[in-house]
């Protein structure tokens, strides 16, 4: 039986904590080290849904890319919504652990498992992390193995990603080629200036707002492709689980792995606009 403190060291070996943000809040969240673990589940966001699953399944531990506090909190009353889950998550005898920023710079890590998710290959860091280990580092940057149409590329990221309400929506003209793109799980409308320096030809993320996505236009930037946040990040979730089975199997230590598939991206309903007249207009590709 695999103690909480080794799975925990596993995970640092494949997520150092050293790689995440200064601001961010990564590591074990509750939980005892001491306690045994034999079952791991994987999940993007610490919420309602996942608590409830990991309780039905009877996880030992449920491990999350998002953390659960990232501001100083004073106290964990049950009354507020993430009190709650700390109470539940307690009293059913379930560890929190968050592999957040760390993950998103490791190699392989969720970047990684969103570029291959889209076909890309001979993929490097978009920003490099490490001098010493250039596969270390935020986003990717890859190439197709042929070039294809926007309209086609767009087609291409919303088949490999998860299903959600807002589906795929993309900036540029349907038939301009996409051969190199850049990716970035997660919000990743900071690096606008730092993808259009790479010169590729299309930038997959998500969050991507208003203004900085006209300005980027403006100033010739590539084809954006905006998804879910969540959906960007969940192709990492099969990756971990696989990785920590192999790291703790290295140790002759087993744990039961299961990826969890509730959609907690937040948004539940889409009203797509009226048909433009053609497949590849502008809110005719969904």
């Amino acid at each position: 039986m695999v103690r909480l403190a080794a799975v925990i060291a596993a995970l640092e070996r494949l997520y150092p904590p050293e790689l995440a943000e200064s601001w961010d809040a990564v590591g074990l969240v509750c939980g005892d080290p001491d306690a045994p673990v034999r079952r791991v589940l994987f999940a993007v966001d610490p919420v309602a849904a996942v608590v409830d699953e990991a309780l039905a399944w009877e996880a030992d531990l449920v491990v999350t890319h998002h953390p659960l506090f990232l501001r100083p909190v004073h106290g964990v009353p049950a009354t507020t919504p993430k009190g709650r889950l700390v109470h539940r998550l307690i009293t059913g005898g379930v560890a929190l652990y968050t592999a957040h920023t760390n993950a998103d710079r490791a190699a392989p890590g969720v970047n990684d498992a969103l570029a291959s998710a889209l076909g890309l290959e001979e993929t490097r860091p978009l920003v490099p992390a490490d001098a010493e280990d250039p596969a270390l580092g935020l986003g990717r940057v890859g190439r197709l193995s042929r070039p294809e149409p926007l309209s086609a590329f767009v087609r291409r990221v919303a088949a490999a990603l998860p299903v959600t309400a807002a589906g795929v929506r993309a900036m540029g003209h349907p038939d301009a080629d996409v051969a190199t793109v850049a990716v970035c799980g997660g919000a990743g409308d900071s690096l606008l200036g730092t993808v259009r320096a790479a010169g590729v030809d299309a930038y997959v993320t998500a969050d991507l707002r208003h203004h900085p996505s006209s300005e980027a236009g403006e100033a010739g930037g590539p084809a954006l492709v905006d998804v879910a946040h969540w959906a960007s990040e969940w192709p990492w979730l099969p990756d971990a689980a696989a990785l920590l089975t192999a790291e703790l199997s290295g140790a002759g230590a087993t744990v039961e792995t299961l990826v969890s598939t509730t959609p907690t991206d937040p948004w539940t309903l889409h009203r797509p606009a009226p048909e433009s007249g053609t497949d590849e207009g502008a809110h005719a590709e969904r």
